[in-house]
């Protein structure tokens, strides 16, 4: 008879516990969308980069590095965050593209201080 309750409680424990981890894990900014998107193959260089994350960001702790296939990096513009959407990373380029493969790594600090990171690939034409 006793194995029941215990079980119970062993069962909300754990239901606790799972629903504590999958807020803290909300909690980090994720990259949405970019611009140009991932494994996008374009037919000319873009003006600039411009990444959606799922939450607010903080400009100074945020950035993006863009490499070539040589992993070469690319000068670009200070990463900023677009003034009227703190959720967008925007990353100039002063000089266009040349046809080739890149790679985008990302980092950005969210604005509860989570800090995440990753990359994606493009290419132009």
């Amino acid at each position: 008879m006793q194995k029941k309750p215990i079980s119970r409680v062993v069962i909300a424990l754990v239901a606790a516990g799972t629903m504590a981890f999958s807020s803290l894990a909300a909690a980090h900014a994720h990259l949405h969308a970019s611009v140009p998107a991932d494994n996008a193959q374009v037919t000319s260089s873009p003006d600039a980069l411009t990444l959606d994350f799922s939450e607010d960001i903080e400009a100074a702790f945020s950035g993006v590095t863009l490499v070539d296939s040589h992993q070469k990096p690319i000068t670009t513009d200070k990463a900023r965050v677009a003034a009227d959407q703190k959720k967008q990373l925007i990353v100039g380029l002063p000089q266009p593209l040349k046809a080739g493969n890149y790679q985008v790594n990302w980092h950005v600090l969210s604005v509860d201080g989570h800090k995440t990171s990753g990359h994606y690939r493009f290419s132009v034409k």
